[in-house]
């Protein structure tokens, strides 16, 4: 899948039971998923991609829109000069890297690259 710089490109959510989001999402919709260890799942055939992470209770907010960067770094310099926030710091993960951040009005996102 192509990544578009500085689009959206992923939407996370959370989940108590990953096992029953699975067979929920794959019955429904004929979503298949990809399982990254035993507290995230990401589904393919969405038309978008989804993610599923663990937590015991989703939160309010729980849901994670993730923006595509080419580079991390830069990004997150543009973030902080146009007024937002670093609500978790630069991160790896399981194909990639990626930071959290709030916005002026308090909504947290995610920005991520492969590299």
């Amino acid at each position: 899948m192509a990544h578009t710089d500085r689009h959206v490109d992923y939407v996370e959510l959370c989940a108590q039971d990953l096992a029953a989001v699975q067979r929920f999402y794959a019955g429904a919709f004929g979503w298949s998923f990809t399982a990254w260890g035993d507290d995230y799942c990401d589904f393919q055939g969405a038309g978008i991609g989804i993610g599923f992470r663990r937590e015991e209770a989703p939160a309010a907010g729980g849901t994670l829109v993730v923006i595509h960067a080419a580079d991390l770094e830069a990004m997150q310099q543009r973030v902080e000069a146009a007024g937002g926030a670093v609500s978790r710091p630069i991160f790896s993960f399981p194909g990639g890297r990626r930071f959290h951040f709030m916005d002026p009005c308090g909504n947290e996102l995610g920005v991520w690259s492969e590299k």
